[in-house]
């Protein structure tokens, strides 16, 4: 992983150590139905849609940044994502599908450095797959969120609802109850009925590093 980013280091501008987003107001969840919740979540999501974001990367007290294109079908389950530095060099494109990935293109500095697509196509479906729990979950409900908690092989995925829109903020893996990583889900914009997150962060502690995405425009 540390080669990877001293891959893109070679290749983006620097950029901003921090991107601040408003988290959702602290509200009572005790009176929400957790399956309406899921619900009316569900019927929100976007099925097809192409974003274009600002994204960053910090390791190791290092932070970079470069504009990313996504192509997200969440139905199909299938991916297309860009990777363009400030000044307008193309850097990666990649494919893939729910478990399978293809470089279309990537810079000689990335292909040589760790398993890039791998890396990139995770993350991808970390953030933007599966951000419903399924039907068989377990549900804990507290003050202030709906926590809907999904065995996998392995480890479990938490999804935690909040705020008075009743969204998800945050989608986690625990392993041997520790958490490897996490997504968080902030300010989110409607468009043609479906919402997007405006901000996301994602925080991979198994390896070390934070994604961070801004959304500039959405495409559908």
């Amino acid at each position: 992983m540390k080669q990877i980013i001293i891959g893109i280091i070679l290749f983006c501008l620097a950029g901003c150590s921090t991107i601040p987003f408003k988290s959702a107001p602290v509200i009572s969840m005790e009176k929400a139905d957790p399956g309406m919740v899921k619900e009316q979540f569900s019927l929100m999501l976007p099925g097809r849609f192409q974003i274009i974001s600002t994204i960053a990367f910090e390791y190791m007290g290092e932070s970079i940044s470069f504009i990313g294109y996504s192509d997200i079908d969440t139905k199909e389950k299938i991916f297309t994502v860009a990777g363009i530095n400030q000044v307008g060099i193309k850097l990666f494109e990649i494919t893939g599908n729910s478990d399978k990935n293809e470089l279309k293109f990537a810079i000689e500095e990335f292909t040589k450095k760790g398993n890039f697509t791998e890396a990139v196509a995770g993350d991808i479906r970390k953030i933007y797959f599966n951000r419903l729990p399924a039907d068989s979950s377990k549900l804990y409900k507290k003050k202030h969120e709906i926590v809907f908690v999904q065995d996998e092989p392995g480890a479990v995925i938490e999804f935690v609802f909040a705020g008075p829109g009743k969204l998800l903020v945050e989608k986690r893996c625990i392993v041997d109850n520790q958490a490897i990583w996490r997504v968080n889900y902030y300010e989110y914009r409607e468009k043609n009925g479906k919402l997007h997150p405006a901000g996301i962060i994602l925080d991979n502690i198994k390896y070390g590093y934070k994604l961070i995405m801004r959304l500039k425009e959405i495409r559908s």
